[in-house]
């Protein structure tokens, strides 16, 4: 299985290393070495998040996963998303973007520098809402139940998250926002509206690709729900009669879960690319490290699904939410100050490995009380 999932990624890794040898030699290989390295690092709690989602997926899916998607991810995310918000942000048409981010690479990362806040208050505030719509659920398992527990009930209040969401932004777009000067040194401009918009048109894009998929979601589990209610032959004609619609709602919820997918893979994406900046400003070798490391993230992905593991492990889950949380917030603290990329990745690090630790624990405990029943029961068989 481990071949079978990830053989994709050890050829892309040969194969993108070796070009990476040939066209710019020694250093340019280490640097997307470094990069690769530098992506999963930042990325692996990206991982799990999507193993829990995708594995309500069928098959199908989660090969579109690993086909369009990591292509997305690369070319979309890696290559042509820099290169649009510099269009954006420098208000230059595409054939003029392009030229400057691949010939002039110093205004090209100055550019793309430049275009952070904005880029850090979209993501952070999607991610930011992942994070609270877990942490505000109430769940059979709990990892932290001094915190989640008087959480879950805070959580019952509708729309609480958004909310809480709204007044981190505001807070955000006060506090961290930053006054740069206009072209020519006549005045400046304050970022705080834009951090604000951008903030806003990451909490609207959660709202509604999360909640299309969550509705599809919900019909199809209410349709299976009524199916395996009927009985004898009106259950058989029902099934006979709606499985083409069965069939057509599975792929709906499906296609919005997919498109979910993608928009966490770019929040997440975004420190990854700006952090980037500070090992390469070369368009080519940046799209090369850190598209292998995208590789590597949906190919750990599609083995956390096939393996089990978040069932086997059931805070994995939970880690991964809490590193969701700290991102965010990291996030949009960079909007005014810089944090090294090291720091961010080892935050997510630390957190899932403490979850990790937690489900070893919980499930040695369960054995043990496992065997503790069996011995009494054979004893009381006994007597």
């Amino acid at each position: 299985m481990l071949l079978r999932t990830f053989g994709w990624s050890f050829g892309i890794t040969a194969a993108g290393l070796a070009l990476a040898g040939l066209l710019w030699g020694w250093q340019g290989l280490a640097v997307v070495a470094i990069l690769s390295v530098l992506e999963i690092s930042l990325s692996f709690d990206n991982a799990v998040i999507n193993a829990g989602i995708l594995r309500k997926m069928s098959p199908f899916w989660q090969k579109m996963f690993l086909t369009i998607g990591i292509l997305i991810a690369v070319f979309g995310m890696r290559l042509v998303f820099p290169v649009v918000i510099v269009a954006i942000t420098a208000k230059l048409n595409p054939i003029e973007a392009v030229n400057v981010a691949i010939n002039d690479h110093d205004r090209y990362e100055s550019l793309v520098t430049s275009a952070h806040p904005a880029i850090a208050a979209f993501g952070g505030m999607f991610l930011l809402m992942i994070f609270l719509d877990f942490v505000l659920e109430d769940r059979d398992i709990q990892w932290l139940r001094w915190l989640e527990k008087p959480l879950a009930k805070l959580g019952k209040l509708e729309t609480l998250s958004v909310v809480v969401a709204m007044v981190v932004l505001m807070i955000a777009a006060t506090t961290f926002a930053t006054s740069v000067p206009v072209h020519g040194g006549h005045g400046t401009i304050d970022k705080g509206a834009t951090v604000l918009l951008a903030g806003i048109g990451g909490l609207v894009t959660y709202l509604i690709v999360g909640g299309i998929s969550s509705f599809f979601e919900n019909r199809l589990e209410d349709m299976e729900g009524d199916e395996e209610g009927e009985e004898g032959e009106t259950a058989g004609s029902a099934a006979k009669k709606s499985g083409a619609s069965v069939v057509g709602l599975v792929g709906k919820a499906a296609f919005f879960m997919f498109l979910y997918l993608e928009v966490i893979d770019a929040s997440f994406s975004f420190d990854g690319v700006i952090g980037a900046f500070a090992i390469t400003n070369d368009i080519f070798e940046m799209a090369l490290g850190l598209g292998i490391g995208a590789m590597y993230i949906r190919s750990l992905t599609v083995y956390l699904v096939r393996k089990g593991t978040l069932d086997d492990y059931v805070y994995l889950e939970h880690g991964a939410h809490y590193a969701i949380g700290a991102l965010a917030v990291i996030l949009l603290i960079t909007i005014k100050y810089e944090i090294n990329e090291v720091i961010t990745g080892l935050v997510g690090i630390v957190l899932i490995a403490a979850s990790f630790w937690s489900s070893l624990i919980r499930n040695r405990r369960q054995e043990a009380m496992g065997e503790n029943s069996e011995n009494k029961a054979e004893v009381t068989s006994g007597v």
